[in-house]
This record gives structure tokens, sequence and C-alpha cells, in this order.
């Protein structure tokens, strides 16, 4: 093969030539729509060179949409991408694939008539000749450059493993290019490598995903941020100095349904959350509703006044999914793909609500907790989010992950005022709207969110110009104790001064 692409990317080039054909039996689905879809089908296992062999097999893993609506809002920027992935490292691979999809949509329509069929193909043919022009296309990273060697970083990717990680996977861009590396293994005492871009549970990047959305709205004229909530969301009975802007800053005081730490060192539980130890294993699987979440949080004394101090609240970002969705009267997850997944073409994220599943390829996370005074480890890679909702139940991958922080920064996603807005942090923990934003050794500013979630890790980090982005994803066994929690730590510091240190990170737009 001319190029090499790796796991996601042939996963992206399945999703959307597979799906062009879903889409067109979709559309006939009133005819014939086995026969288009066999048709189709067809003709993509008969492609030849690179396409050929990457699409000789379905993708797995993959939910497609289950509406035409939804399918199209899956696959049409999923085609997109595919041909600004290609263009970028082989422009004849590009032609063959975009060749390819054609003759299987072609072979989709034999023998139908169907205008709706018609205009379908009109829709994927635009997707494929959009790439050129696409606001992604240009966030698309680059292949990694032959015989790049970066040792400085392979050998930190190797101490995080020997420091009790199971699995970790770095990508870094900077002004040497694309560098991807893993160490460790997908599986707890397994031998097979971590997937460069498998797919994570992000945990709290989520947050910058949702601050990003509400963003957005405020942009569109829906949402005004020092607007009272209690104005969109009256149900609740919020005290009325609680402000939309407060929310995205942890500033609101309400508590957090995790569970609070307090000064003095002692906590206040609140759901069975990761540190509740055999509690939540038992009650993984369970479907919380957001609005149960944030009323168990208002039962609870507020931590301080609103405005008058700041601590880190899950609450606060699930009373931001309900704003979207009051002012919207969609679901998140339409307006997080109408805004931001579909727009970028990260087609390797998703905003589940009370799934269990998590697509292929991905490390698996565990937690580890005591019963009967022995230790017992539990494989949780598939369990329900709906505890944390848009606190961080999110899944992306690394590559999506830089496409996103290179972008928001990058001012493709929000307007200057409001981005500048975005990344104006407040005095105690330097957080601004849905970021952190934070010093770096050898001077500079990085906009960073990190997120954990039950054995699963993901960094995002970015120079305020997105010149240069560190987005990385991490297995391992999660406890009560938070035991790597120090490691996890000291990595990070280890990471962003290796990428971003000496300077290399610029000042805070």
């Amino acid at each position: 093969m001319p190029i090499t692409l790796s796991e996601q990317d042939q996963l992206t080039l399945r999703t959307a030539a597979w799906g062009a054909v879903s889409l067109m039996s979709a559309a006939g689905a009133a005819g014939s729509a086995h026969q288009a879809a066999a048709e189709g089908s067809i003709a993509l296992t008969s492609a030849t060179g690179l396409v050929g062999h990457v699409l000789a097999k379905a993708p797995k893993g993959v939910k497609y949409g289950k509406t035409v609506a939804e399918l199209a809002d899956q696959v049409l920027p999923a085609l997109t991408r595919s041909i600004g992935l290609l263009r970028q490292r082989d422009p004849a691979e590009a032609a063959d694939f975009r060749r390819t999809v054609l003759v299987a949509v072609e072979a989709s329509t034999r023998g139908e008539d169907r205008p709706a069929m018609a205009e379908m193909a009109r829709k994927i043919t635009a997707a494929l000749d959009a790439a050129a022009v696409s606001p992604g296309a240009d966030s698309l990273p680059a292949a990694r450059k032959v015989g790049q060697d970066r040792p400085e970083l392979d050998k930190l990717l190797q101490e995080m493993v020997d420091a009790g990680f199971v699995g970790v996977s770095l990508r870094v861009h900077d002004e040497r290019g694309e560098w991807t590396g893993s160490a460790g293994t997908a599986e707890l005492g397994g031998s097979e490598s971590v997937p460069v871009d498998g797919h994570v549970r992000i945990g709290s990047n989520t947050k910058t995903f949702i601050a990003t959305v509400v963003l957005q709205l405020v942009a569109e004229g829906r949402i005004v941020l020092d607007t009272p909530v209690d104005d969109y969301l009256p149900e609740f009975g919020l005290d009325r100095r609680i402000t939309v802007r407060m929310l995205l800053q942890h500033t609101s005081g309400v508590f957090n349904f995790t569970g609070e730490y307090y000064e003095d060192g002692t906590f206040a539980p609140g759901i069975p959350a990761t540190p509740a130890g055999r509690e939540w294993v038992d009650n993984r699987f369970r479907t919380y509703r957001p609005e149960e979440l944030v009323r168990l949080a208002l039962s609870k004394p507020a931590r301080f006044e609103p405005g008058t101090g700041w601590s880190y609240a899950n609450t606060n970002y699930v009373l931001a999914r309900l704003l979207i969705e009051r002012v919207t009267g969609r679901p998140v997850a339409e307006e997080m793909h109408r805004l931001i997944l579909g727009p970028l073409g990260l087609t390797g994220t998703v905003q589940p609500t009370t799934e269990i599943d998590i697509p292929s390829p991905h490390a698996h996370a565990y937690y580890r907790y005591e019963q009967d005074g022995t230790h017992k480890t539990v494989d949780t890679t598939r369990h329900n989010l709906s505890w944390i909702s848009s606190g961080g139940d999110m899944i992306s991958t690394t590559r999506d992950l830089h496409t996103f922080i290179s972008a928001l920064v990058g001012g493709k996603l929000l307007p200057a005022g409001l981005l500048a807005e975005m990344c104006t942090p407040e005095a105690k923990a330097g957080y601004g709207l849905g970021v952190f934003v934070q010093e770096v050794p050898g001077g500079g500013t990085v906009i960073t969110h990190n997120g954990g979630m039950a054995g699963h890790a993901a960094l995002m980090y970015s120079t305020p110009d997105g010149s240069t982005t560190l987005t990385a994803a991490l297995n391992y066994v999660d406890d009560a104790a938070l035991s790597m929690g120090a490691a996890f730590q000291q990595a990070t510091q280890r990471l962003v001064a290796e990428v971003f240190g000496s300077g290399q990170a610029g000042p805070a737009q």
C-alpha cells in the first residue's frame, strides 16, 4: 500500500463509505431497500488498491442513526473528512475513494427511479467534494513523518506504564509536525498494544464541549450569559443570583451531586460515584435522569453564596445540559452534533445518554474494590454514564480532541469576544468558561481540560493559538483511594513540561 492508515482512519473510511450505502438504502426504503444495500455493498468490497483493502469489511462497533436524517448527519461529515484525510496523504487515493463511493451509490440506485434516492446521491456527491472548503479539513492532522523520532516522548510514555498505568496513547502537534505513540497494553494482563487513536471515556473534558455549545447558543442570541438560570429552568427554584456564566465557571456554589470534599478534610456524599467502592460497581448500569441529579444536589446546603467563591461541581454542567435542551427543544446530543461534531467531522466522538457500550477500537478500563478483606478488580469499560451525565459522559479519541481544541482556540467555533470570555480565568483556580487557563514551565499559557472516568482518562492541552496541542488517552485500574492520582498528576506535569515548556506556549489571547 502506498500509504499507511491508523485503525481509526480506516474506521472513518469504512463508516463513511458503508454509511453512504446505508443512506441510499434508507432513502429507498419504500422500494427495494435490501437490493440497494446489496448492490452498493458488492461495489464497495470489489474496490481495488488501498481503498479495497480498507473497505473489504464493514465497520465494527459503529451504530448508525435510526432515521434518514440522523444517518445523514453522521455519514455526510465522515465522507468529507475521509476525502480530506486521504488527500493529505495521497491525492490519488482520495480520488480512488471518491470514485469507489460514487460507484457504490450508482449501484444502489440501479433499477430505482426515486426522487429521495436521487437527492441523497446528490448530497453524498456534495459531501465528497466539500473537503477542500470544509472548516474541519484544515484541522485534519498530517501523517506522521517517516523517520521522525521523539525518544523523550517514548520514554515518558514507558515511565507512565512503569508507574502503574495499563496503557497510554499520546498525540502531539507542534512545529515538528504530528507525533503519535503508545505504550502498555489495551487490556490488563494482555499482550495487544493500546490503539493509537482508540476511543476513550473523556470524563470532564465533556465540560469543554458543553460550555462551547452554551456559548454558541449565546452567539445565536438564545442564551444570555448573565441572566439568572432560574429564568430558563424555573422548576428547580434556583437562587436567582445564579447566572449562566456561574454554571460554566463553577462559581454558582451549588452542591456537587457526586459528593463534596471540604477544606477541613470532611466529605459529604452524593450519589454512589466512583469513590464509593463496591456500591458504585453494583450500581454502574443504573439509569439516572439529569433532573434527579440536580434535585439531589439542591437538597443539600450550598457550598457558598453565588459568585463569592469557586468550587468544581458536576451539577453546574448538568444544569447547563438542561439549559441547552430547554432553549433549543432538542436533546443535547443533537445540538452537540449540529454545532460541533458535524461541522468538525468528529466521527470518533459520541455523547451517550444511557448506552453502556463504547465504540471499537478501545482500551479497557478497570476498577478495584475491597470485599471481605480481599481486592476484586472488575472491567468497567462498559457502564451507564448517566450517573455523571454532562459532567463527564462523552467518548472521543485523541485525534478528535486535537481537532476540537485546535478549532476552538483557533476561532472556528466561537466569535472572538466569546472566545476571549471563555479563556478569561477566575482568580482562585484559573478556570474560565469550561476550560482551565494554566501557566507552564518556562513561561506562557495553555488552554486545557482533563478528565478521568473509572479507569479511563483523557488529556487535552493547546497553546492559545492552537499551534501546539497535546491529547492523550489512558487506561488504568481505578479505586476508591484514587491511588493512581499522584502518578496521573506527575505524568501530566512532565508531559506538559516536555511539549509546552521552555517558552513554547504563547501568551493568553
